[in-house]
């Protein structure tokens, strides 16, 4: 029986986990809070101590991090044996995804870069877009883990940091399309304009967008049961605007970025990012 060591297991992580071991897969996991991986041990998932625990013999190690400095720093202390595959699942950015692959080189272990496309809903139904960079050798049976979590694999190539580079340029959209659905809900509600009256008009139109039919209904509402929390996408957001330096003007991302700044700065870090809105609206004051 194929075994994965399951490194994060915070609002994706959790659910990749258990899907794994649906697929008939050994699922180790550990997180930094413990208490966030109990439930997992009722879906045949063994929680353990320590990353150490987790890696002891293992196929497969998946990283699920916040971000590129935590996978960093649990990496550095395991000792992986040979023929182990690190599936990198993070979303760390350009610099880290580099680091990250240069330290693998050092340990001797084949280094996969695969961030997935995706949140919780997607997550739960092993629906996630797998987008990935490695050595064609490590394909098949990556299949394995990937099938279980997600719908589709796009292998990129063979060189490190291309999938990241992909999803960094998948998240600008992702971001600017949520801003720009608060920006234009806010701005309805300054004008005396029924806010609903935004989702009628663009219905059966080329401009009809469901990410903001998902998230719009959350900022009408003020509640923000999280899918992907604000503060993962103010990283994300950071993430893009540092990739793009001055090569580029990346407007979009960086108004997101500063909305959900100031919604984390409000007390809106665990919501979802939807809470950008909160982030417009207190701007505007």
């Amino acid at each position: 029986m194929t075994t994965v060591a399951f490194l994060g297991t915070g609002i994706m992580g959790r659910q990749m986990a258990v899907n794994l071991a649906r697929a008939g897969v050994s699922v180790r996991a550990w997180n930094r809070t413990r208490a966030k991986a109990e439930p997992l041990a009722a879906e045949g998932v063994t929680v353990v101590e320590t990353p150490g625990e987790a890696v002891k013999g293992a196929d497969f190690l998946v990283t699920m991090l916040a971000d590129g400095p935590a996978v960093a720093e649990v990496f550095r202390g395991l000792s992986l044996e040979p023929g182990t595959i690190w599936l990198q699942t993070s979303t760390v950015g350009v610099e880290w995804a580099d680091r990250l692959a240069e330290a693998s080189v050092a340990a001797g272990v084949p280094f996969v870069d695969c961030p997935v496309m995706g949140t919780k809903g997607p997550a739960e139904q092993g629906q996630l877009q797998v987008l990935a960079a490695g050595p064609d050798n490590v394909h098949d049976g990556a299949a394995e883990v990937f099938d279980a979590i997600g719908s589709k694999t796009r292998w990129l190539g063979t060189e490190p940091g291309t999938a990241t580079r992909l999803k960094l340029v998948m998240n600008a959209w992702i971001l600017a399309l949520t801003n720009g659905t608060g920006e234009s809900l806010a701005l309805a509600r300054v004008l005396g304009v029924d806010p609903q009256l935004f989702f009628d008009v663009m219905s059966g139109t080329g401009f009809d967008v469901p990410y903001a039919r998902a998230k719009g209904p959350m900022m009408l509402s003020g509640e923000y049961p999280a899918s992907f929390p604000a503060s993962l996408a103010a990283k994300d957001a950071r993430l893009v605007v540092e990739a793009a330096g001055h090569a580029i003007d990346v407007g979009g991302a960086a108004a997101a970025l500063a909305h959900l700044e100031s919604a984390v700065e409000a007390g809106h870090g665990e919501d979802d990012m939807a809470a950008v809105y909160e982030g417009i609206v207190k701007k505007g004051h």
